[in-house]
């Protein structure tokens, strides 16, 4: 019997800056990944993009590798068109890799939308940022274990997510996830206590003080789940553990637009492909 090898995808994007215009300089696309056409609903300073899967769905064996690059001054946010799919394993792992080269004075939003991880999919997902000085990063992960409406719960399988972030060759934020599908990781208070969805915003690249910290969390109006917030050590952190994606997303977008005002001198400008005001 063959077992299908899966998707070997593959998506490079380059940024380059000219008047003051951030255009996609170099776009190489390998199927299921593709780059929709770009988008200014906030001037031409800065490039929206948005990358769609037009598979659908990662299943076993698929390889996905993603290649970004900003050149100096540039300033890009890439989302994608509809969540994420994980599917269950046909006996062999998933594995996504990206890697992000963020240039002097340049700024790259990585803000995807959720992802679905099904029940007995074995998956796992790297991010490699390196920024240069006067660089900043900042990103999103919102993550489902199981397909909740359904009543499906990840009690077999396995996640993990890596991401590193450096500059000048010291390491800014290394972030480990490791999550077995059991029910102990499903129900234990060391993992998801019973709740489906986790979420991680991080920005990265400038000092954040104490006002910011407890302006975040002060932004956080839900009643269902838990959520944390702390300063790196050249950045802000939040995190959320809980049963809404829409609570933390819409969490997510109050902190995301009040680091935008502070530190990069915009106001957030909502996506129209998220679906939300």
């Amino acid at each position: 019997m063959t077992i299908d090898p899966g998707w070997q995808g593959s998506l490079k994007l380059i940024y380059a800056s000219h008047e003051q215009t951030t255009h996609v300089a170099h776009a190489e696309a390998k199927a299921p990944l593709k780059v929709q056409r770009s988008l200014y609903p906030e001037g031409k300073s800065v490039c929206h993009s948005i990358i769609l899967h037009t598979a659908g769905g990662i299943v076993g064996g698929d390889r996905l590798d993603l290649d970004i690059q900003l050149q100096p001054q540039t300033k890009a946010l890439i989302t994608t068109a509809a969540a994420g799919k994980i599917y269950r394993t046909n006996g062999q792992a998933a594995k996504q890799t990206t890697r992000v080269e963020v240039s002097t004075g340049a700024c790259l939003e990585w803000l995807p939308q959720e992802t679905i991880v099904f029940d007995q999919s074995v998956y796992g997902q790297e991010m490699h940022v390196e920024l240069a000085p006067e660089a900043t990063w900042l990103g999103w992960e919102i993550t489902r274990f199981g397909r909740s409406a359904r009543g499906e719960q990840f009690l077999q399988g396995d996640w993990r997510s890596h991401t590193e972030i450096w500059q000048g060759g010291r390491p800014l934020w290394i972030d480990r996830q490791w999550l077995p599908g059991s029910e102990a990781s499903f129900y234990g208070t060391h993992g998801l206590a019973g709740c489906p969805i986790v979420g991680s915003f991080a920005f990265v690249g400038q000092a954040v003080d104490g006002t910011v910290v407890e302006k975040a969390r002060s932004l956080w109006a839900g009643t269902a789940g838990e959520i944390g917030v702390t300063r790196l050590p050249s950045g802000l952190l939040c995190r959320y553990r809980g049963h809404s994606t829409t609570a933390v997303r819409r969490w997510f977008v109050e902190v995301w637009q009040l680091v935008r005002l502070l530190f990069l001198g915009r106001s957030g400008c909502v996506p129209r492909v998220w679906g939300v005001s």
